[in-house]
């Protein structure tokens, strides 16, 4: 197996080169002989997105799983919010077989050594180690199939409430594994839906919907407008990672969602602390401030947030990117549908459009994510170097998974991707001026050290 595909928080590359049935084989052989000798469990949860591969690697995966001696629960093919719901209700670790919002020719698994969310960091590497090592249980497993399905659609639908207000929504599950329970979903609810790109054969497009990146809501923008609905959301191929827009057509950042979710909920939850990733908008924190809350900046990527969410019962946290933890009414799947349906909730309350209600928080300059190819060893060394310059000119920064570089009124976040041989810059500022200055600095500084 190559090192590559052992990254920060999942395993993840291209099938067939980077991930094939050899290799699923492998890492069911070792994640299963792994938990029973160093967790103590005799039992795992499997599932699989519906790429056109999932389904070989799944049967590959299982078969490790069960020649090490373990118990295998298979729900066949979920999204991972499902799949994070099923370990929840068994009490159980286990696989995710997806490359989230990666191309339809990736694949991946998304994996578990505790209650909280996935692998991340050492984690990681130490299942990388212990194959490596090729000493493995063997056994006759046993495997028991079920169907979460329903148990899951009425999960959600139980903590909802909706108002009068009947809204139109325009969805795009982008041909993903949303597309298997959407429709159920939102027809037990009062919503007038339209969906577009429905199949659920593993074509869906190589660009997912992402809140950061205009042009992949292109289509959900047009239809929007088309049929003057009150909302559009899109998901990726998994379903954690939500895009929404508005009913004039205007994409609605994640941090203004998640403003409109604060201000919903800060009064009726207990624990006040909410939680948001280093690339994301000042204008949230400022926010939690303004309303009597705590703020707290976590390291992007779902390994983290989610298990930081879990841990000490944060009712609200997100990611720029588009994932969204809601822990204030059920235990967080983060699951982009119920997040959506969070929204659509406080929109049948209320007489106020989308946009109006947007166009009450606060608006801040910044960038979208701009990516700097490099390599998987440079990139490391271009992060180095700059942390070297903020120190030569005495600037403030904080360091979390790279470099928040902190001046009066912006910021300017560099970092190393995890998932592919990047580097990445976001800047934001309350003055434009500002931030394209800070742009100049930092993409300046990070071409100089990237040759």
């Amino acid at each position: 197996m190559k090192d590559k595909i052992f990254r920060e928080y999942d395993i993840r590359g291209k099938y067939p080169v980077d991930i094939n049935e050899d290799v699923a084989y492998k890492i069911g052989l070792g994640y299963g002989s792994f938990i029973q000798e160093f967790l103590n469990q005799n039992a795992c949860v499997i599932s699989h997105d519906n790429r056109l591969s999932s389904e070989s690697l799944h049967k590959n995966l299982i078969k490790g799983l069960l020649d090490t001696g373990l118990k295998v629960i298979d729900y066949g093919l979920t999204t991972t919010p499902m799949h994070y719901y099923a370990r929840y209700v068994n009490k159980l670790f286990g696989i995710m077989i997806t490359a989230s919002h990666n191309p339809k020719d990736d694949n991946g698994f998304k994996f578990s050594f505790d209650e909280y969310t996935n692998a991340r960091g050492i984690m990681v590497k130490d299942l990388k180690t212990y194959i490596d090592k090729g000493i493995f249980k063997k056994g006759n497993g046993t495997i028991e199939h079920q169907n979460i399905k329903e148990d899951y659609i009425n999960y959600i639908v139980s903590h909802l409430k909706f108002g009068k207000k009947r809204i139109k929504v325009v969805l795009d599950p982008a041909n993903g594994a949303t597309t298997t329970i959407a429709r159920d979903v939102f027809e037990k609810l009062n919503i007038d839906l339209t969906i577009i790109n429905e199949e659920s054969d593993g074509s869906f497009p190589n660009h997912h919907p992402d809140p950061s990146v205009e042009k992949n809501l292109e289509q959900l923008k047009n239809k929007v407008k088309e049929i003057k609905a009150d909302i559009g959301i899109g998901f990726d191929g998994d379903g954690d990672r939500i895009g929404i827009v508005d009913e004039l057509g205007n994409i609605v950042s994640i941090e203004s969602y998640a403003i409109i979710i604060l201000r919903n909920i800060i009064d009726k939850v207990e624990n006040k602390k909410f939680l948001y990733d280093a690339k994301s908008s000042d204008n949230f924190k400022d926010e939690v401030l303004r309303l009597g809350g705590t703020p707290v900046i976590c390291r992007t990527a779902t390994s983290y947030t989610q298990e930081k969410v879990l841990k000490e019962n944060i009712p609200l946290g997100f990611q720029y990117v588009g994932h969204i933890s809601l822990n204030d009414r059920l235990r967080d799947t983060e699951s982009a549908m119920y997040s959506s349906l969070r929204l659509i909730e406080i929109l049948s309350k209320t007489d106020k459009t989308l946009s109006e209600l947007v166009n009450t928080i606060p608006k801040y300059f910044n960038t979208p994510e701009q990516k700097f190819p490099s390599s998987d060893e440079k990139k490391y060394e271009v992060i180095a170097n700059i942390k070297k310059y903020c120190d030569e000119k005495n600037y403030k920064y904080i360091e979390i998974d790279g470099l928040k570089v902190l001046f009066k009124d912006s910021w300017a976040y560099v970092r190393a991707s995890n998932t592919g041989p990047n580097i990445t810059l976001r800047c934001e500022s309350k003055d434009e001026k500002s931030l394209n200055n800070l742009v100049k600095i930092f993409s300046t500084l990070i071409d100089i050290y990237n040759k």
